[in-house]
């Protein structure tokens, strides 16, 4: 084994400093995938349903490595709809191949939600015998040969946009389809490169990866990586100082921010070479890793959560019974426990500087320790 299992989890889950976002990336995992030559490569099936593409696209955007490293040194990429060259029988032979001749030997790929309504007749991809193929019957047919399943995005994980009510077309999460496979849920609106080619080599070498509760990936989305603990504008949370509008300075919560109760390491890995990600942008944490997305009760993307009172704050969130008990429940106890600790000093704190500062200076709330 060139590279241990923990040392890959270290690498994977970015909590070796810089090193999910440097060069050392590529040798690691290649190493990790254990192959020569393009020789032993995992195949995938990559099957898109209800879906935008911007899975497929996000995977296109991997950069270290880049997507010719994972395609000619990692993966074999059987089948995909955005960047195969085949069309009409030469590509639906595809499927038919993996699934005669290489029963338990490759990954069947999920990107996007599956309509069940009207037997499934809003989604088809390819026909046979003069008959359409539908997702439903296809992601079935398929999954029973795969040795896993990957649902990426939250349409394969959750039932995504499409799901949202009212739901015409009946859709619904891969593994609602799937029974008899474990399903690996990677959600995201959409995910993270790192967290797809990492979960799928994850598999490659070491077999399905721990998951959570919700059967994502713990180095990617486990109870330790809450977007809200690790968000550069918790500061302001922590003093009350919540944003009314976009643009204003201030906590994004009362701009519908889901942080508090998304779970994903975004606000750590950053995006596009860790160079933004979504609160740093100006734009609240829409909460696209969780099964509430996009609003499981009709509410918009930039609905303010349910409230519940923090001594000391304004109405944080969590309903029990929107969010999930036991999810609500300890976040409005990790909150409260944090706010209590630091709602004190930090008043005292605002108060003290607005005292000292010269009239006509603008206000700015300073971190304890910070250089006045």
């Amino acid at each position: 084994m060139l590279i241990s299992r923990k040392k890959f989890l270290q690498i994977s889950a970015g909590s070796i400093a810089g090193i999910a976002l440097s060069n050392l990336w590529l040798p690691k995992l290649l190493q990790a995938s254990n192959v020569k030559n393009g020789k032993g490569r995992l195949p995938v099936v990559w099957y898109q349903s209800q879906s935008c593409s911007g899975c497929a696209v996000s995977l296109l955007n991997t950069e270290y490595p880049g997507i010719d490293e994972v395609l000619i040194e990692v993966i074999s990429l059987e089948f995909n709809p955005v960047v195969m060259g085949g069309q009409g029988d030469v590509a639906m032979g595809v499927i038919e191949r993996m699934v005669s001749e290489e029963t338990g030997k490759f990954i069947l790929v999920v990107e996007g939600s599956i309509p069940v309504e009207e037997d499934g007749l809003y989604c088809t991809v390819g026909e046979k015998d003069g008959k359409p193929l539908t997702a439903i019957d296809t992601v079935k047919r398929i999954g029973q040969s795969a040795m896993a399943v990957v649902a990426v995005g939250s349409c394969a994980s959750w039932g995504g946009i499409p799901s949202a009510p009212p739901n015409p077309t009946g859709a619904v999460s891969a593994s609602k389809i799937i029974k008899d496979k474990p399903v690996i849920n990677v959600p995201g609106c959409p995910p993270h490169p790192d967290w797809m080619v990492g979960t799928i080599v994850h598999v490659l070498k070491y077999g399905i990866p721990e998951l959570d509760d919700l059967n994502r990936p713990k180095m990617f989305f486990g109870p330790d990586k809450l977007v809200h603990d690790n968000c550069e504008l918790r500061q302001y949370f922590d003093a009350g100082i919540f944003a009314k509008d976009f643009g204003q300075e201030g906590c994004l919560y009362e701009l519908g921010c889901k942080g508090p109760v998304a779970h994903c390491d975004a606000s750590t890995r950053g995006w596009n070479s860790g160079v933004s990600w979504c609160n740093r942008s100006g734009g609240p944490c829409i909460g696209c890793t969780e099964p509430f997305f996009p609003g499981g009760t009709g509410s918009g993307l930039y609905e303010k959560l349910p409230a519940a009172e923090v001594p000391g704050l304004a109405k944080i969130n969590a309903n029990a019974n929107t969010i999930g008990m036991a999810l609500g429940g300890a976040v409005v106890a990790g909150i409260g426990a944090h706010a209590a600790a630091r709602i004190v000093a930090t008043k005292y704190r605002q108060a003290k500087e607005e005292k000292n500062r010269p009239k006509g200076t603008p206000y700015v709330l300073k971190e304890e320790g910070e250089d006045k």
